[in-house]
């Protein structure tokens, strides 16, 4: 076979071999060895193909299917631009430790800087966002047995640095192949054999992990609050399960994996400035990233409170940079009293019904009210994606925990874009209902998310858009100040203007308006693929936030 194609092949055979099961393509000429063998990989029933016309959406959904699987998962662009519309992905996966695997074609090193068609300096293109960058050299004819045992233990390596199975660091991996003509294979023979063989049981060329370090018990404060941000699951439960047994109250976000654990509406609850000075904890455990509060970063720059970071990776989350301590979760110690953890449920219990009260009251169904009943109406096992800005902050302050539900969202870098690529990745591996809560900015950043081609199998994904014309969040992050107020709309509410029902019918998707929770619940019954508008007003969700802390600080008795 040719250089080029022995390097696909291999490349293929090695990256099965070491668990990728999901692999994501978006079109290319100098990409076509690669795209090749992958699709005679699934045509053999190796893994699955997921084929996108463009590469921002290809790396999205690739995201989307690694951050669902845990499972690395390789995106294969051709050369040039092609390359920059993965960076965004790159980066989300970069601070979120997502295991993805950016694969770009390129020109041979005697086309570079000679101006040659769709070249760009392509090695190091991501920078310091991932994990490993490897420009791998140009396959040559006559040195079968020496790149065999190159690229296969480089792709090993690959996926165990991006599964951060050496250093508790998992995120993206970006490995630029160069390729030579021909491009297209002679053969129709696609095995492995020979010079081009790997291990023959059919193990990865290199494997391992380090082994888990021991941990001592805990014999911290008896006061102790447990934050958890976004974080793996396996983590945020680990950290559940710990808190469980020690009587810890648990602030969880959404995403974190530890959020059937938390007290609802824990943000809400630290906000009330009575209510925590006499409930202030002496020790906050802090797993994973905090990114949705301002409450809780207030609390964790507190410095009469102590701060414990859990972290396995040679970077953690430090926003306030107030970590007295790092390392992995305490084993089991003492239990705390009864009336710790007691007190916050109570606390959480009577501002919940205070919340209620509020959204109850309410006209017409606002976002904060879709994101607390959308929860609620969600079947067990089902996958909800939640789209950063204003939803993943609604069912953070107003949904009621589920354990039932797997919840998942970008918070790495917290961007809009790819959202609904994401969800369709998840919402592919995750094997029971899906649906997604994106606000209709989100929505608009990634319509080619929706645009699934020929051939390309849909999920059971109902994507639930409230639409207030424009961005919103603007209005709730920032106290009003009226000399603002008449450039807000054009420059922060951004209003599109557009029937997001046709738009999404447009591109193939079923899609329907909704009114109220009556109507939410039927189409959430309904299932997917569909689109499901809520139309809702800026103005009355700035209101409502204003309205949430006058009831939490009734309901707690502090001001």
């Amino acid at each position: 076979m040719n250089p080029s194609t022995a390097l696909a092949r291999v490349l293929v055979d090695e990256l099965v071999r070491g668990g990728v099961t999901d692999a994501v393509v978006a079109p290319g000429s100098r990409s076509a060895p690669v795209a090749l063998a992958l699709a005679d990989a699934e045509r053999d029933g190796r893994l699955t193909l997921h084929v996108r016309i463009d590469e921002r959406t290809a790396a999205f959904l690739a995201l989307g299917l690694a951050k669902a699987s845990g499972r690395p998962v390789p995106v294969l662009t051709t050369s040039g631009t092609a390359t920059a519309h993965l960076h965004a992905a790159v980066l989300e996966a970069d601070a979120a430790g997502v295991p993805l695997l950016a694969l770009t074609a390129d020109r041979p090193p005697e086309l570079r800087g000679t101006g040659a068609n769709q070249t760009i300096a392509q090695p190091g293109l991501y920078g310091g966002a991932v994990r490993a960058a490897v420009d791998v050299g140009v396959p040559e004819a006559g040195r079968e047995q020496a790149q065999n045992r190159y690229w296969r233990s480089l792709v090993a390596k690959a996926l165990l640095t991006a599964r951060g199975g050496l250093s508790g660091d998992p995120g993206p991996v970006h490995l630029n192949l160069s390729f030579r003509e021909p491009l297209l294979p002679e053969d129709a023979d696609v095995r492995t054999t020979g010079p081009w063989s790997g291990r023959p049981d059919g193990s990865p060329w290199t494997d391992g992990s380090l082994p888990a370090p021991p941990r001592p018990a805990d014999t911290g404060p008896q006061r102790t609050l447990v934050v958890v941000g976004d974080a793996p699951p396996a983590l945020g439960r680990a950290a559940a399960e710990l808190a469980g047994a020690q009587g810890w109250p648990v602030v969880a976000e959404p995403s974190s994996g530890a959020w059937a654990a938390s007290v609802r509406g824990g943000a809400l609850l630290l906000g009330v400035p009575g209510w925590l000075a006499d409930h202030r904890p002496d020790r906050v455990l802090v797993v994973g990233r905090p990114t949705l509060s301002r409450p809780v970063s207030a609390l964790l720059a507190d410095p009469a409170v102590r701060v414990e970071t859990v972290s396995a990776a040679p970077h953690w989350p430090d926003a306030g940079r107030s970590t007295t301590w790092v390392g992995g979760l305490p084993a089991a110690g003492a239990p705390a009293g009864a009336a710790w953890r007691a007190a916050w449920c109570a606390a959480a219990g009577r501002l919940g019904t205070a919340v209620d009260g509020v959204l109850d009251a309410l006209p017409g169904l606002t976002a904060g009210m879709l994101a607390r009943d959308l929860v609620a109406a969600l079947p067990d096992g089902a996958l909800l994606v939640l789209g950063s800005s204003t939803p993943v902050r609604d069912v953070d302050r107003l949904a009621v925990p589920r354990p039932e539900l797997t919840v998942l969202a970008n918070r790495g870098v917290a961007g809009i874009d790819g959202t609904v690529s994401t969800a369709v990745g998840a919402a592919r591996v995750h094997g029971d209902r899906a649906f997604a809560l994106l606000g209709d900015l989100t929505f608009l950043h990634d319509l080619q998310g929706l645009l699934v081609g020929e051939g390309e199998p849909r999920p059971d994904l109902t994507l639930v858009v409230p639409d207030n014309d424009g961005g919103g969040i603007f209005a709730q992050l920032e106290p009003g100040q009226p000399r603002y107020e008449a450039g807000y709309r054009r420059v922060f509410g951004t209003p599109h203007g557009r029937d997001l029902v046709a738009v999404a019918e447009a591109l193939g998707w079923p899609a329907e308006r909704v009114s109220s929770s009556a109507d939410l619940r039927d189409a959430v019954a309904a299932g997917g693929p569909r689109v499901v508008v809520v139309r809702t007003d800026q103005r009355a969700e700035a209101e409502l936030a204003t309205r949430l802390r006058s009831a939490a600080a009734e309901a707690l008795g502090g001001a």
